[in-house]
C-alpha cells in the first residue's frame, strides 16, 4: 500500500514538474542580441502587430506565445542564368545582403512569416536580374554597363522588398560569365580598344609637345627682333667706351692697345 503511495506521489511529481517547465518555457522568455519578437495573444486579439518586443527578459501568459525573429543583416547568394537583349545566355552570380525592417516585424510575420527569404528575397531578386539584365548586351552586362546593370537591379529589388517590410542593403554582381567564344571576341574588343587609346593618347601628347617647341620657338624669334632692333652702332660704341673707362680706372698694372680704323678703340689688357 505504501509502496503504491509513493509511485503515486512520484507521478504527480513528474506530471508537475513537466508542467511547470512548459509553463516556464513559455512564460519567461529572454529575447537575445540582435533579435525582436511580436506576441500572439491566443484569447485578446490574435497577433499584436504594432508592439515590438526588444532584446531581455519578458514574463508571457502562458497561452499565449512570442515570436522571435533575427535582426541581423544576412546574405543570400544566387546564381542563375538570364537572357541578354539578343537572346544570348548570360550566367550570373548575385548576392544581396538585407535584414527585416524592425517597426514592421508584425506586419511581416502577419503576411510572409519567418521564412520570408526563401519566399519574397529569393524571387524577388531572380525576378530584377532576368528583367535588368535583359535590357543590355552581353558586352554592356560585362563591360561598359556592369555598374548601370547592378543599380537597376538593386533599384527594383529594394522597391519590392520595401513594400514587405525588409530593409536592402545591398546588391553585388559577383560574377558574369558569357559563352566562351562571346567572351573571348569581347576581351579582343576590349584590348583593341585599349591600344587605340593609349595611341591616340601618344599622338596628343606629341603633338602638344610639337606645339609647345613652335611656342618657344617663335618666342626666341621674337627676342632677337627686338634686341636687333635695340643693338644700333651708337649703342655698340657707347658701351666700349664705357668699358674702357671702367678698366683705365682699375689699379692693376695694364697694357693699352688702340683698335684700328676710323672708329676703333682702345683695348686695355691687364699684366
Amino acid at each position: 500500500m505504501n509502496q503504491q503511495r509513493i509511485i503515486r506521489i512520484l507521478s504527480l511529481f513528474a506530471v508537475g514538474v513537466v508542467v511547470l517547465i512548459m509553463i516556464t518555457s513559455s512564460t519567461f522568455i529572454t529575447i537575445h542580441t540582435g533579435e525582436k519578437g511580436v506576441l500572439f495573444k491566443k484569447f485578446s486579439g490574435g497577433l499584436d502587430k504594432d508592439h515590438v518586443y526588444g532584446q531581455g527578459f519578458h514574463v508571457v501568459a502562458p497561452w499565449n506565445s512570442m515570436i522571435v525573429y533575427d535582426l541581423r543583416e544576412q546574405i543570400r547568394e544566387e546564381t542563375m542564368d538570364v537572357l541578354s537583349s539578343d537572346g544570348l545566355p548570360i550566367t550570373v552570380d548575385i548576392s544581396v545582403r538585407f535584414n527585416p525592417t524592425a517597426a514592421k516585424l508584425g506586419y511581416l510575420h502577419e503576411e510572409i512569416g519567418p521564412d520570408y527569404a526563401e519566399k519574397i528575397v529569393k524571387d524577388v531578386v531572380r525576378s530584377a536580374s532576368r528583367e535588368v539584365i535583359g535590357k543590355y548586351t552581353p558586352e554592356e552586362v560585362y563591360s561598359s554597363k556592369r555598374d548601370s546593370v547592378r543599380f537597376g537591379i538593386q533599384h527594383m529589388v529594394e522597391t519590392t522588398l520595401q513594400a514587405k517590410y525588409i530593409e536592402l542593403k545591398a546588391v553585388n554582381l559577383r560574377s558574369i560569365k558569357l559563352p566562351a567564344t562571346i567572351e573571348q571576341a569581347i576581351q579582343t574588343k576590349l584590348v583593341q580598344q585599349q591600344e587605340k587609346e593609349q595611341y591616340e593618347f601618344r599622338i596628343a601628347k606629341e603633338r602638344k609637345e610639337a606645339e609647345r617647341k613652335r611656342i618657344e620657338a617663335e618666342g626666341i624669334k621674337a627676342f632677337q627682333e627686338i634686341v636687333n632692333q635695340g643693338l644700333s652702332d651708337q649703342y655698340l660704341r657707347w658701351k666700349g667706351i664705357e668699358a674702357t673707362q671702367n678698366l683705365a680706372e682699375s689699379q692693376n698694372s695694364k697694357v693699352v692697345v688702340i683698335g684700328s680704323g676710323k672708329n676703333g678703340l682702345p683695348i686695355i689688357l691687364g699684366e
